[in-house]
């Protein structure tokens, strides 16, 4: 169960809530090109509204820097939200001027404002404490629902909840219930697929989830790391020397745990990450010194794909390979096919580039649950603190 208190705990109507969600999405060209963590804060932002709120919306997009801030305005977010919404929002191009505080002032019960980028402020990434009381200045509630920012310990995500009584929004408290959850009382047999480019990223993760998993499948470029530590040469494979140690022990505590760990006996080699590629499938204890491992092979991808479909509770981070590009993407839809095809499991992805790859094979609408925030469902599956959490009120 979740234990802070949410929106609906809290009589909003009448009241500025500044909300902090998760805008940072990806633009090309002046536009948004994946709207899914901006649908994901409607339900949120559509309660609040419904229930009389005067609702300030604030977020980050990505690192501005003085010389291209133009490039990082919310104003095509904006655009954006207000279709999906169907509504008018109002926009505050400086957080800092006489014009934000007025236009806060001018708003009437279930209105909705945007606030322009707040890393357009230094006082943001530092946690300012003035800048964090000039955002708190704006509302009466603050609601954090940006769990995609919920590791970072910004002003906008922490630091106003110093000034204000602090909430969950309803997408915040979904994540961190569903990975928690998860974790503690998974519907058996657990598989977890772990993929991307480091395992030093994700050790702590894959130490933690071996306490919960049957099966841990590692694929991507970690898993060349993992292979090391068997003794397995990797060619010109990305590998992390320093690591090979700490694989060793991952592999003894899953032998320890009885869980099955599975790792890649095939692999797709080429001596370059390109379209024209010349690519060939190779067993992996066959990997040429000059070539390196870009996808999981065919073996290995039928391999996967039987422990998956045993699965009634499935958590998936991470391609299988360089899955970008199209001689490299087998393996992840492979994967990501499996993991969509298994409809009596639990399917949880975690954010990041699989939510990608969900995306580019069109399987977004067929898994159980996707998560908005690939380094806050890491950090809390590894049991880091969530400063965005943290501070928000207790239930009693």
């Amino acid at each position: 169960m979740f234990r802070k208190k949410t929106v609906k705990d809290v009589d909003v109507r009448g009241k500025h809530v500044l909300v902090r969600v998760d805008f940072n999405v990806p633009l090309a060209e002046g536009a948004v090109t994946d709207d899914t963590r901006v649908r994901a804060a409607l339900p949120t932002l559509r309660y609040l509204v419904d229930h009389g709120a005067r609702v300030i919306v604030m977020s980050h997009l990505g690192r501005p820097t003085p010389e291209a801030r133009d490039a990082y305005s919310l104003r095509p977010v904006r655009r954006v939200l207000q279709r999906l919404l169907g509504r008018n929002v109002a926009f505050v191009p400086d957080i800092e001027s006489p014009e934000a505080a007025e236009a806060v002032g001018r708003m009437i019960d279930g209105e909705i404002l945007m606030l322009e980028n707040v890393r357009f402020y230094p006082g943001e990434k530092t946690n300012d404490p003035e800048f964090a009381r000039r955002l708190a200045a704006l509302g009466d509630i603050y609601v954090n629902d940006a769990f995609g920012a919920a590791h970072r310990e910004h002003a906008s995500t922490a630091g106003v909840a110093d000034y204000l009584p602090a909430y969950a929004g309803l997408l915040l408290a979904r994540e961190v219930e569903t990975l928690t959850r998860m974790l503690k009382t998974p519907e058996k047999p657990f598989v977890a697929i772990l993929g991307g480019s480091k395992v030093s990223e994700k050790m702590a993760v894959i130490d933690r989830l071996l306490d919960a998993v049957d099966v841990l499948i590692i694929g991507g470029g970690m898993c060349f790391t993992m292979l090391a530590a068997k003794g397995v040469k990797t060619g010109k494979s990305i590998l992390e020397p320093d690591w090979v140690e700490a694989a060793k022990v991952i592999i003894a505590k899953a032998r320890d745990r009885d869980v099955e760990l599975l790792l890649p006996v095939d692999f797709v080699v080429a001596d370059a990450i390109a379209e024209d590629a010349e690519t060939r499938i190779v067993g992996r204890e066959e990997i040429p010194d000059d070539l390196m491992g870009l996808d999981i092979g065919p073996t290995s991808s039928e391999l996967f794909k039987e422990a998956i479909a045993s699965a009634r509770t499935i958590f998936w981070n991470g391609p299988m390979g360089v899955f970008e590009v199209k001689p490299f993407e087998t393996g992840t839809r492979e994967v990501a096919m499996a993991v969509a095809r298994n409809n009596r499991a639990d399917s949880i992805v975690g954010g990041g580039d699989s939510v990608a790859a969900l995306h580019k094979f069109d399987l977004e609408e067929r898994v159980t649950f996707v998560s908005t925030g690939g380094g806050a469902s890491m950090k809390l599956l590894e049991g880091a603190p969530l400063p965005g959490v943290d501070v928000l009120l207790d239930r009693e």
